[in-house]
């Protein structure tokens, strides 16, 4: 009987630490504008291919030449790798071109919608999350 409780003990705490991650997975709507389109010209300097979201981060300069860092959230990696991706698609250093829409709180975060290689070459046209509007 001591047994089944403990078993019954350890499953509630194991459900618990896994169900914190699912609660802190949010909507579009949630955190992005979908009245706040972005578009952004910059260098990959970072990437984080992990879950929820992968993670890209931008550096794009202004007209005055000066740079702003942009954190940029895209779908998850089983997502990306659905749909044709792989961990070399993009790379530190490649220049691209975002479309997508701005944080809520006008902090430098977007979520890509589509994404354009320096060569015109369309890398990313799905959206990222289920209720994001649809990529132009």
């Amino acid at each position: 009987m001591k047994i089944i409780h403990m078993s019954l003990a350890a499953m509630s705490l194991a459900g618990a630490i896994y169900s914190a991650t699912a609660l802190a997975h949010h909507s579009f709507a949630a955190e992005f504008d979908r009245h706040k389109p972005v578009i952004l010209k910059g260098t990959i300097t970072k990437v984080e291919w992990q879950n929820p979201h992968t993670r890209l981060y931008l550096s794009v300069p202004n007209e005055l030449g000066m740079i702003s860092n942009w954190e940029l959230e895209l779908s998850s990696p089983n997502s990306l790798l659905r749909a044709g991706w792989t961990r070399h698609s993009v790379q530190v250093g490649d220049k691209i071109t975002v479309n997508g829409f701005r944080a809520k709180d006008g902090s430098s975060l977007a979520n890509a919608s589509t994404m354009f290689a320096a060569d015109g070459r369309r890398i990313l046209s799905q959206q990222t999350s289920p209720d994001a509007p649809a990529p132009k």
